[in-house]
């Protein structure tokens, strides 16, 4: 596909199928000529400081860090869209513009936004399978540094219980997203604190975590305290900027 690939640039604003569109970035879906499903993420070009530590290498751009984190999630058996290109536009200077990374299409159909006023019968065995997949990450020294609603794409599953499987497999998820990651080991702390972004009613929070903290081994207590600290002090500053589009329980 490297001919249709290397077209994406000059095609990204008039083609495609829009997915979202900020400040920021801009993600589009494409169908290569053979039928494949690609997911198109430009990121903008930095600004001037941070043009010149990309650029000479100091750190490692945005771009490059997602077509290079999927394998090494997928080799942890944390499912995430498997990188396919990576493209930078550069000047007569050498200085970054705008770059591109292609990965395939997740054909998961939900996201966790739905559990923003979901009824318990809903949240409920959702917190449980939310809290294996993150339990099962975080054991593979994987961080998602903005585990949030939108980075989170689910379905459910068809396929029969595994032995030794961690993962109730009434539900599927897959981490996109994730040029903001840390690899190493993850802490209670840490854990519970990534959490904090996710929508949901007070009660869908508690479960998760506590679920979370008997797989790993923490104290669950400690644990809901943590999380729930956590997540007040993100939603009280989220909401004197933003509208919340859910109901908040703190």
């Amino acid at each position: 596909m490297r001919s249709y690939i290397e077209q994406l640039p000059d095609i990204m604003e008039t083609s495609g199928t829009y997915l979202y569109g900020g400040r920021r970035n801009l993600i589009k879906s494409f169908t290569a000529p053979d039928g494949t499903e690609l997911n198109v993420k430009r990121f903008r070009q930095p600004s001037f400081l941070n043009n010149i530590i990309y650029s000479s290498g100091i750190r490692v751009a945005k771009g490059r860090r997602a077509f290079s984190y999927p394998d090494r999630l997928l080799e942890k058996d944390v499912e995430t869209p498997r990188a396919v290109a990576y493209i930078e536009e550069r000047n007569t200077l050498g200085l970054l513009g705008q770059c591109y990374f292609v990965s395939l299409q997740c054909p998961y159909r939900h996201q966790l936004y739905e559990m923003g006023d979901a009824t318990p019968e809903a949240y409920e065995p959702m917190a449980i399978a939310l809290a294996h997949f993150a339990a099962h990450m975080h054991d593979q020294q994987i961080l998602h540094r903005d585990f949030s609603p939108g980075n989170i794409l689910w379905d459910y599953s068809d396929q029969p219980e595994k032995q030794g499987q961690k993962e109730p497999m009434s539900y599927k998820f897959s981490v996109v997203d994730i040029n903001r990651m840390k690899f190493g080991p993850v802490s209670m702390e840490d854990g519970c604190k990534s959490f904090s972004r996710l929508w949901g009613p007070k009660r869908f929070i508690q479960l998760l975590v506590e679920e979370y903290a008997r797989l790993r081994g923490f104290d669950q207590k400690e644990s809901v305290m943590i999380a729930m600290k956590a997540r007040a002090a993100f939603w009280n500053r989220y909401q004197k900027k933003h509208e919340i589009e859910f109901k908040l329980e703190l």
